[in-house]
């Protein structure tokens, strides 16, 4: 059993991106799987203030949740962050939460090339819903994804479901109309079936 942490950064509680994280969680917790998630709708965090007061062990400084979900992080054994598309990237909501990976930073004498500290090492997934469906739609944060998340932090990839053409951004969710449900459940069953 592995304990996994959901972040879903989307905009609308009953929209794409939670019917994803929906059918991912029921396969992850059919598997036994502990699963915890997390709405950055229901839950702010706000954006890094660079004031380094955090650094090495230290809390970060803003007053909101996320120092009580740090200790989550550190326990969790995959983070899976959860986004719809917005203006080609991952929504803000997801992306001040991961500034705020800076105050659960060590510190590291010897960092690997283009790192200034080390992270817990974990394992990661991507979730992220669009209505467009065209070739590039998540070329801009599958690279973000995979610089910040991957790269610089050093989280381990286990996968990512990108779920494309989900209806028009003025209606209601369509991801029902896709296999995307379908494979985003088996996504969750499976990812540690190795």
């Amino acid at each position: 059993m592995k304990k996994i942490l959901v972040i879903e950064g989307g905009g609308r509680p009953r929209g794409n991106t939670a019917k994803l994280v929906d059918a991912f969680v029921r396969g992850a917790e059919e598997a036994k799987h502990q699963v915890e998630r997390i709405s950055l709708i229901k839950t702010e965090i706000k954006g890094c203030l660079g004031c380094n007061a955090c650094r090495y062990g230290k809390p970060c400084v803003i007053k909101d949740a996320f120092n009580d979900i740090a200790p989550k992080i550190k326990e969790a054994d995959l983070v899976v962050f959860a986004s719809p598309l917005y203006f080609w990237t991952i929504s803000s909501r997801i992306k001040a939460f991961i500034e705020r990976f800076y105050c659960i930073a060590e510190e590291d004498p010897n960092p690997p090339q283009g790192r200034y500290e080390r992270y817990p090492v974990k394992d990661s997934a991507l979730l992220m819903t669009a209505a467009d469906n065209l070739f590039w739609t998540f070329e801009q944060a599958v690279s973000y994804y995979r610089f910040a998340i991957v790269n610089y932090i050093g989280f381990n990839d286990k996968g990512m479901v990108l779920a494309k053409g989900c209806g028009s951004t003025n209606g209601i969710p369509e991801i029902d109309k896709t296999d995307y449900l379908r494979q985003a459940y088996e996504f969750g069953r499976s990812v540690y079936s190795d």
